[in-house]
C-alpha cells in the first residue's frame, strides 16, 4: 500500500511526524509532498530534521500569495504529482490551502482521499480555514476524526458512514516530545532573563487579528500591558502586517522573539505560566501540557479545552489582562484527544480500507 501525504504548514509537519513513523513501522510506502505554503525555515524545514520525518519526495515551492493564487499554484502541480506516484490514498491534514488543494486534485483524479483532523468546526464562516475543512470533509472518502465532538459534527452533516474516530495525532508527538524534554528548561529563560512560571508565551497570526491595523494595534498594546513579560513568537505574517501599519511590537512588557522550533516551543510553554494565542494547535498543546491558555478569537474548534476550564476565549483585547489573570483551572485527568496512539490507528484504518 502507498500513502501520499500532502503538507505545507507548521501544524501539518507536526502531525506528519507520527504518521511517517507509523507508516514506516507498518511497512507502508509513504510519499511526502511539501507544497511550500510555509517557506520560512523555522516554520518548515527544521521540523523534518527535528522530528525525524523522512525528507519530502516532492517540494512544490509555491511560497506566499493570496488564497486563490496559492491554492491555484498547488492545483497546477498536484495533478502531475499524483499521476506520477499513483498512491492508494492521498492523506490531507487539517485546514490549510494545501489541504483543500490536495483534496480537490485527488478527488477529480478518482484517487481516494483521507482527511486527518476531520469534523473540526468553528462555525465562523469568515475564517478561510472553516471553508477549507468543510469542503475537504465533504470531498474525502474517509474522515479521520480526533474527538467525539468532531464525530458528532460529521454525523450532523450526514457524513457518519465515512467517519472514524482515531484520536489526535498531535497528542502523539507532543507527549513524546514532553517526555524527551524531561524537565529541561526553555532556552528563553536565560536568553531573555525570565523567571520560570512568570511569563506568557504568545503567538498571533490569523487574518482576523492581523489584517485590521486598529485591531492589531489593540492586541499588541494589550499584550504589552500584561503584568508579567510576554514573549511574542513573531510569525513572518505578523511582522509584515505590523510594519505596514507602523505598529511597534516592542512595547511595555512585550519581548519579541523569532518563531521557535517545535521542541523549543514545547519547552517554552512548559516553562511559562500562561499561553496567549490565536493558533488552533498551540491552544490544544497548552491544554495537553496543563498550562492555562487565553485564545484571542470568538470561537475554538477545540471546545474541550474551554469546557474543562483550561482555555478562555477573548474577542475584546481590553479584557485580555483580566482573562490572563483569572484563577488557575481545576486539575483534570480527562483525555479528550486520546492517549498518544492516533497515528498507528490511522495507518491501520487506511490499510484496511
Amino acid at each position: 500500500m502507498k500513502i501520499l501525504s500532502v503538507v505545507g504548514a507548521r501544524p501539518q509537519f507536526v502531525k506528519l511526524a507520527p504518521i511517517d513513523r507509523a507508516a514506516r513501522e507498518a511497512g507502508v510506502e509513504h510519499v511526502i509532498v511539501h507544497t511550500g505554503q510555509h517557506y520560512d525555515p523555522m516554520l518548515s524545514d527544521i521540523f523534518f530534521s527535528e522530528l525525524g520525518i523522512s525528507s519530502p519526495d516532492v517540494h512544490l515551492g509555491v511560497g506566499s500569495g493570496s488564497h486563490g493564487v496559492q491554492t491555484g499554484a498547488m492545483l497546477g502541480q498536484l495533478d502531475a504529482v499524483f499521476d506520477a506516484h499513483a498512491p492508494d490514498w492521498v492523506l490531507v491534514y487539517g485546514d490549510t490551502n494545501s489541504t483543500v488543494a490536495a483534496a480537490l486534485s485527488a478527488v477529480k483524479m478518482h484517487i481516494p482521499v483521507a482527511h486527518l483532523e476531520a469534523g473540526l468546526r468553528s462555525f465562523n464562516r469568515r475564517m478561510p480555514e472553516e471553508h477549507n475543512r468543510v469542503l475537504t470533509d465533504h470531498a474525502a472518502d474517509i474522515l479521520l476524526a480526533p474527538t467525539e465532538v468532531a464525530m458528532a459534527h460529521l454525523a450532523d452533516e450526514g457524513l457518519k458512514a465515512r467517519s472514524v474516530l482515531v484520536g489526535d495525532v498531535m497528542t502523539d508527538v507532543l507527549y513524546s516530545t514532553r517526555d524527551e524534554l524531561s524537565g529541561e528548561p526553555s532556552v528563553l529563560i536565560d536568553e531573555l532573563g525570565l523567571t520560570p512560571g512568570e511569563f506568557q508565551v504568545a503567538t498571533i497570526h490569523r487574518a482576523e487579528n492581523t489584517d485590521d491595523p486598529v485591531r492589531l494595534a489593540q492586541i499588541i498594546e494589550a499584550l504589552g500591558a500584561l503584568a508579567t513579560p510576554t514573549v511574542l513568537l513573531a510569525h513572518p505574517r505578523l511582522v509584515a502586517k505590523a510594519a505596514e501599519a507602523d505598529i511597534d511590537l516592542e512595547q511595555g512588557n512585550l519581548r519579541v522573539h523569532r518563531p521557535l522550533a517545535y521542541r523549543d516551543l514545547i519547552a517554552a510553554v512548559l516553562s511559562s505560566g500562561h499561553v496567549v494565542t490565536d493558533s488552533g494547535g498551540l491552544q490544544k498543546e497548552a491544554f495537553l501540557l496543563r498550562v492555562p491558555c487565553t485564545t484571542v478569537r470568538t470561537e475554538t474548534e477545540w471546545v474541550e479545552t474551554v469546557q474543562l476550564g483550561w482555555n478562555a476565549l477573548v474577542s475584546d483585547p481590553s479584557v485580555l489582562a483580566e482573562t490572563v489573570a483569572r484563577p488557575a483551572p481545576s486539575p483534570t485527568d480527562e483525555a479528550p484527544y486520546g492517549e498518544g496512539s492516533a497515528a498507528r490507528r490511522v495507518v491501520e484504518v487506511l490499510s484496511a480500507g
